[in-house]
This record gives structure tokens, sequence and C-alpha cells, in this order.
């Protein structure tokens, strides 16, 4: 997934003001001489087609990520499975497909349960997943170096979307040293995924 990075922002910003300048002219256009309404408008527009331009790559990424159609619709949706832990141990687990959930309370114990996710719950996650563009990151996010500066082991996400005809599964390191516009799509991914299983949680408990 390639995000726009803050250069590419800014010459979107700038494409913004232009038009919002060109218009502002032409509704001006009475204005004479060679420092009226004409001749700025004639600049607006030079200046709106060198920059817009040099932003066409970072406005086409926007483009495909906004309005670019999921391979995966929600019609044919299935299930999710979402794994974490330390190293290679996801000892903790959840499965919508089965509402078995289960792990490491702050007693560092293994607490087995069941959870069920509505149907809103995951049409919100597979909505978010598009968003971020969870269908292009690759398949394992890993790095070489297996321990952090502590001698700890990194924390480790399977996830899972499982439709009618295809699935998406995705390993990823949470010290994943790759494109940090990348990690972040993931690491929000991830928040939103443990937001809606700790919602559902609290709402069966009640």
């Amino acid at each position: 997934m390639n995000s726009p990075d803050g250069f590419g922002l800014f010459l979107i910003l700038i494409c913004a003001t232009l038009v919002f300048a060109i218009l502002f002219l032409i509704s001006k256009h009475k204005s004479k001489g060679i420092l009226g309404s004409r001749f700025l408008l004639a600049g607006a527009i030079v200046a709106l087609v060198v920059v817009s331009f040099a932003a066409k790559n970072t406005m086409v990424s926007y483009y495909n990520q906004i309005f670019a159609s999921s391979p995966y619709d929600f019609s044919e949706f299935k299930s999710i499975l979402f794994k974490y832990g330390e190293g290679d141990s996801l000892v903790n687990q959840y499965n919508s497909a089965t509402g078995e959930y289960q792990y490491l309370n702050r007693q560092n114990m293994l607490v087995k349960t069941n959870l069920y996710l509505t149907g809103n719950d995951l049409l919100y996650l597979h909505n978010k997943a598009s968003e971020v563009g969870f269908w292009n990151f690759p398949c394992k996010e890993l790095n070489t170096d297996t321990t952090n500066s502590s001698g700890a082991k990194p924390f480790k996400y399977f996830i899972e979307f499982n439709y009618l005809h295809k699935t998406k599964t995705v390993l990823f390191d949470a010290n994943y040293q790759g494109s940090p516009q990348l990690a972040d799509a993931n690491r929000l991914l991830i928040k939103e995924i443990e937001s809606v299983i700790s919602e559902a949680d609290d709402r069966q408990k009640k």
C-alpha cells in the first residue's frame, strides 16, 4: 500500500487552494488591467497545471484508495481469525466463525470463553480493512531480528479474513522495519480489531 507522504499532501492542498482561487477570480471577471482578474486567473491556471502534474501520482494513489472497489465483497464474508502473542507463541486468539476466544489476562492466566460478533461488527471490520488497504498488504511482514533491544521477543499478529471464495492472511511483526506507512496501516487495523473484540466482550458481560 502506497500512502501519500507529507510533500504529496502539501501538493494536494495547493491544488485545492488554486481551484478555489480560480473559481473566485472567475466570479470577479469584471476587473480590468494587467493586474486584474484576467491576469491573475491565467497565472492561477498555469500554477494549477504545474502543481497538478507534480502531484499526479499522489492524487492517483488517493483515488485508488478511496474509490477503488475492494476485491472482497462483504456479501461473501465468512469470518475473521485474529491471533497475537510474543514471538511465535500466538496464544491470544479469536475466531468469529466458532466464537472461540482465548487470551492471557493480567495474571498471565489463559482465559477461554465464547464471544460472538454482530453483523455490524463484521461489516465495520470489513470496511476498515478496505480503508487501510489490507487486501494489498504483503502476506508476511517480518524482521530477521527476532528480539528487540531488551532481549524480549516482539509481538506478532496474525490476521485472516475469510470469504466465500477468497482468503486474505497477514503475519505482522510489531517492530516491523519496512515501510512506515505500511506498518502504521497494520497497527491501525490491529487496533480496530482489538477494539471491536473488546467492545463485544464488554457487551456480553453486561
